[in-house]
């Protein structure tokens, strides 16, 4: 008696935050099929999950404009693969987030009869709709980590279900710090969070450090953290070297952050994470106004930047934020210095932060995701135990 051969999930990332969350869904993937052959392009967390890594991905990952430079290398990767595909063809293609690259992997897939599955929407309502009709056609089922963007995705004719975030698959426990002090007794805790990419890290954290310093001279001993990651690590280093005051450490943002009074964060997720561990925090992201006036402007459809502003779904900000920031640090470092003078202020912030929190906080992003990618491969297997039968009453 012949046994069918393991089924096959092809997985492809592009930087730290895809890696990690595709690590935990393919832990899940495990639980319900162990027998999966599981592989793809990614780094070092896929790899510790159980994924067979063909091409590491994640440490040259950068954003924006910046992201020309890895056109190259894309081009090689998609040749690699869709060779591949020819001789060990998936059952099953996974993009995980980062849609500059991952949106020739759907196309590629697509294009070998492969069904796509895309974890974590690009964020098409926010900037670049025109992205969708690329989405529709090449994408078989999306899996969304925000609340509003099931009923968006499909009022736009895209299969799309809401899976939950995986923040919340991720988060260590956590207990709110008392948020009294004035710090006339000791100094604060600032945590700076230039990003999780090697170019946003670059471009956001010399502005950061300018603030720092204006922030020094009013709370003289202050201590600022920066969390880092294989992509950022280096440039962090870098740049802060001479800064005695300035304590970095590798993928330890869940260590760091909770000792943070105050965290300078970029937009998006690291907002949503801070959040996670109840921080109160300022949100900034450094442009060039160059880039924002000739591009940004009109590219980018929405007005409210960091992600717990904008799933307070249209009430007043939680967080100041300041997107676009062409760096200039008084402002910022006005408004830090406000925050840390005013532990009410804070606590304010955190009492909101709580509110939000406790509304999304519900694990299992991972095992709802690892759930849509088994029903695929079970409706595949069903369809072509048809076409067989088919074709041999044909015959």
């Amino acid at each position: 008696m012949s046994h069918a051969p393991p089924r096959r999930i092809f997985i492809t990332v592009a930087e730290v935050s895809g890696d990690q969350h595709a690590a935990h869904l393919i832990r899940s993937l495990k639980e319900l099929d162990p027998d999966l052959v599981i592989e793809g392009l990614g780094g070092s967390e896929m790899r510790l999950a159980g994924a067979i890594i063909h091409h590491e991905t994640v440490k040259s990952a950068a954003m924006g404009i910046s992201a020309v430079w890895r056109a190259p290398e894309v081009l090689g990767l998609l040749r690699w693969t869709r060779n591949h595909f020819k001789t060990h063809p998936p059952d099953l293609q996974i993009c995980c987030d980062s849609w500059g690259m991952n949106n020739y992997f759907a196309r590629l897939a697509h294009s070998l009869g492969v069904p796509v599955l895309y974890y974590i929407a690009p964020q098409v309502w926010a900037s670049r709709e025109g992205r969708i009709r690329r989405l529709r056609k090449w994408v078989d089922q999306l899996a969304c980590i925000l609340p509003f963007e099931e009923s968006y995705f499909r009022s736009h004719g895209v299969k799309a279900t809401f899976v939950g975030h995986p923040l919340f698959d991720e988060l260590p426990s956590r207990q709110p710090r008392p948020l009294t002090e004035d710090f006339s007794s000791r100094p604060p805790v600032v945590g700076l969070l230039p990003g999780s990419r090697r170019a946003e890290a670059s471009k956001n954290l010399p502005a950061m450090l300018k603030v720092a310093e204006l922030i020094r001279r009013k709370f003289p001993g202050v201590k600022f953290l920066v969390p880092t990651t294989a992509g950022t690590d280096a440039v962090v280093r870098s740049l802060t070297a001479d800064l005695s005051d300035v304590e970095c450490k590798e993928n330890a943002f869940d260590e760091i952050v909770p000792r943070c009074d105050l965290c300078i964060t970029v937009s998006g997720t690291a907002t949503l994470h801070v959040a996670g561990h109840l921080v109160p925090m300022l949100v900034v992201y450094r442009v060039t106004p160059f880039i924002w006036h000739a591009f940004g402007r009109w590219l980018v459809r929405t007005r409210t930047f960091a992600l717990v502003n904008l799933l307070n779904e249209g009430r007043r900000h939680i967080v100041p934020e300041f997107v676009p920031w062409f760096g200039e640090p008084e402002t910022v470092a006005r408004t830090a210095i406000r925050f840390l003078s005013d532990p009410a202020e804070r606590s304010a912030q955190v009492d909101q932060l709580a509110k939000l929190i406790a509304a999304l906080d519900k694990p299992g992003a991972s095992l709802n995701v690892a759930k849509l990618a088994v029903g695929i491969l079970s409706d595949r297997q069903k369809n072509a135990n048809v076409e067989r039968r088919t074709s041999n009453v044909e015959h």
